[in-house]
């Protein structure tokens, strides 16, 4: 059995002694450069592409006349991945730089919506760059030419208004002083990946790091730094971690360390930080990067933070020791959930009525003291569709008041993610219960109505919604049908189609309402139908009227939720 520190001082000086020792073992093994080949390159001026200074005219190999060497660094412009541009300044009389030209340029677009370097061929970078002014990049390059010194990652806030309208996005720009001129590249802040990664982190409320253990560079993702409330690009040693662990928790974060150090993969384990003087409980997995000595050279750690279900597990613990309290709390909590319910629940807008629709919802709680996760979501977006949905999360309480209140909102938050169809919104929808492992599964129905009132929809292991029309009632078809939220990571939700017609009542209802026990579902779902049938002329309200009438309370142990929606 491996020694465990459980002092911070011994760790780190355990952490020392590992780290040392490989990098001794890596000296051994690592090829050394010659005292010629570390010789530094000129300072001054870049050099050509074909290996001669640019600061004057000479003959590149092969060719048989002077020619102009910034043709040679012109000519690798295209082999940059990133916006580039060779800039030449422009002066006044008194030989201050106002401008620069563009020389030449590659043909890589930073963003969709600006023009590649390439079309700014002999113009001024105010006059193709308006926005550079202003986020003082001139200034920038300016101190370049003026200091020798490199351009790297200035943060512009780039606006432009063009013919389409006003356009924004963060550039980095890095540049260098190249023989009186200035070669600059450009790039995107972010790309669509690094912000979605972003979300995620910030979603699940976790992050990752990298420490290399020979050169000891340290890299950690927004999201770690977030965690321990560093500002973005900060991060922490080993031996600082060791100083933030809650001294009770050195053994486990020792432990962890001691079994990465020696190249193994350890299970992970919940290790508390004292941050910023709050305690914080992080969950973290770790993993060596081994060379093929078998030796790691550097470890990862992915951390996700656990305190407020750590809080919870405590307080829930602390009534188990209370029983009367226990009933307080509970008491309290079906009020609490009753309350929240009727707050998050929407009300119908009037605009749907605008557009020719009617709509009327009901929640039915199977008991009186008991209040469960069912919820919908019917409304107007801003592209003119209608969203229609509603779900069943698991379970009764606050707890499912609480995982319908994250369900629906999220949900109302993708929605307004432009061009997306309903099979979209119902896989991001289930990515987001199966990456929470302290999720529950659940069930919903998702679907837009477009201004030709066709209805497409997808179902996440939820029922049918019925549809009524010229007196019959009947179940939309679900050969489409996907899994519950929460069971299969990745799994791509497909959509239907069906066109709605004048006169058309929708019924959307949670399994709640047909679940009898002893009672095949199917029994059920045959029972709504024929309660619905018997609507025909209806509106929505009285259709939902009717329906609740026949509903007897007793016969059902699960709450529903009821939405109507009628074409008039």
């Amino acid at each position: 059995m491996p020694f465990t520190p459980r002092d911070p001082a011994v760790l780190k000086q355990l952490i020392a002694r590992e780290v040392e020792g490989l990098r001794s073992a890596a000296r051994r093994q690592a090829g050394v450069r010659t005292a010629e080949g570390a010789e530094a390159a000129p300072e001054a001026g870049a050099a050509c592409a074909c290996g001669g200074s640019p600061d004057r005219a000479h003959s590149c190999p092969g060719a048989d006349d002077a020619h102009d060497p910034w043709a040679c660094v012109c000519a690798t412009l295209p082999a940059i991945p990133v916006s580039a541009a060779l800039l030449v300044p422009v002066r006044d009389e008194a030989g201050t730089v106002v401008d620069f030209t563009v020389r030449a340029g590659n043909h890589v677009r930073a963003a969709e919506w600006l023009d590649a370097p390439d079309r700014y061929t002999g113009r001024r970078l105010r006059e193709v760059q308006p926005g550079a002014a202003a986020g003082g990049l001139i200034g920038a390059l300016t101190e370049v030419l003026d200091s020798g010194r490199a351009l790297k990652a200035h943060a512009v806030d780039y606006t432009e208004h063009r013919r389409d309208g006003l356009h924004r996005t963060q550039l980095l720009y890095d540049a260098a002083s190249c023989g009186g001129n200035v070669l600059a590249t450009w790039r995107p802040a972010r790309n669509r990946t690094e912000l979605l990664s972003l979300d995620a982190q910030y979603i699940a409320s976790m992050g990752w790091g990298t420490w290399d253990l020979l050169s000891g560079e340290v890299t950690w993702s927004e999201g770690l730094s977030a965690l321990f409330r560093l500002e973005a690009g900060q991060t922490l040693t080993l031996a600082e971690l060791c100083d933030a662990v809650l001294l009770e928790d050195v053994w486990r974060f020792g432990r962890l360390l001691t079994a990465l150090l020696e190249g193994e993969e350890p299970s992970g384990g919940e290790v508390r930080f004292n941050v910023l003087g709050e305690i914080r409980t992080l969950r973290l997995v770790g993993h060596p990067v081994v060379a093929m000595d078998g030796l790691p050279w550097a470890i990862h750690l992915i951390a996700r933070d656990l305190t407020a279900q750590v809080r919870s597990r405590q307080r829930l613990a602390s009534s188990r020791r209370h029983s009367e309290l226990l009933e307080e709390e509970a008491a309290a909590e079906r009020r609490v959930a009753a309350v929240l319910r009727e707050a998050l629940l929407p009300t119908h807008s009037a605009e749907l009525a605008a557009l020719g629709l009617s709509l009327a919802t009901a929640y039915l709680p199977a008991e009186s003291e008991a209040v469960g996760g069912d919820w919908y979501k019917c409304r107007r977006l801003p592209d003119g569709r209608i969203l229609l949905a509603v779900g069943d999360a698991c379970g009764h309480g606050l707890g499912a008041v609480a995982r319908m209140a994250q369900q629906r909102h999220a949900l109302a938050g993708l929605a307004h993610a432009p061009g997306t169809d309903a099979g979209q919104l119902t896989t991001w929808l289930n990515e987001l219960l199966c990456a929470d492992p302290a999720a529950e599964t659940a069930t919903a129905v998702i679907g837009h109505i477009a201004a030709d009132r066709t209805l497409t929809w997808a179902c996440a292991g939820h029922p049918a919604p019925l549809l009524l029309r010229g007196g019959r009632a009947s179940a939309l078809p679900t050969g489409h049908r996907g899994p519950l939220f929460g069971l299969v990571p990745g799994h791509a939700y497909a959509t239907a189609t069906v066109r709605l017609e004048p006169g058309d009542l929708l019924l959307l209802y949670t399994d709640g309402m047909v679940e009898r026990r002893g009672e095949d579902i199917i029994e059920g779902i045959k029972a709504l139908g024929a309660a619905l049938a018997s609507c025909g002329g209806l509106t929505a309200q009285e259709t939902l009227d009717r329906i609740m009438g026949d509903f007897a309370a007793g016969e059902h142990e699960d709450d529903t939720c009821l939405v109507a929606l009628r074409l008039d």
